[in-house]
């Protein structure tokens, strides 16, 4: 029986802190369709990523993958650095 190899979630936001060891804190935008009225709504979530190298900057906007807990809190790390901020 030949193992199903599950696909990770990866999100795109801006990191907002970096002021922590090894971990930073990206903002993750969403906008979702009002069911009745039809406006797009915006929804904003932040997640703890982990950043090995320390290097992403705020500003800068990264790819974040889903992993396992690396702590009660942590539980995505960076992929790469899209683009630089300013």
């Amino acid at each position: 029986m030949a193992e199903q190899v599950k696909t990770r979630r990866q999100l795109q936001g801006v990191v907002v802190s970096d002021k922590m060891d090894k971990t930073i804190t990206v903002e993750v935008r969403t906008y979702k369709t009002h069911p009745i009225y039809g406006k797009r709504v915006q929804y904003r979530k932040k997640y703890k990523a982990h950043d090995e190298r320390e290097e992403a900057k705020v500003g800068d906007t990264v790819v974040i993958e889903e992993t396992r807990h690396l702590s009660a809190t942590k539980y995505f790390r960076l992929v790469k650095i899209a683009k630089r901020g300013e």
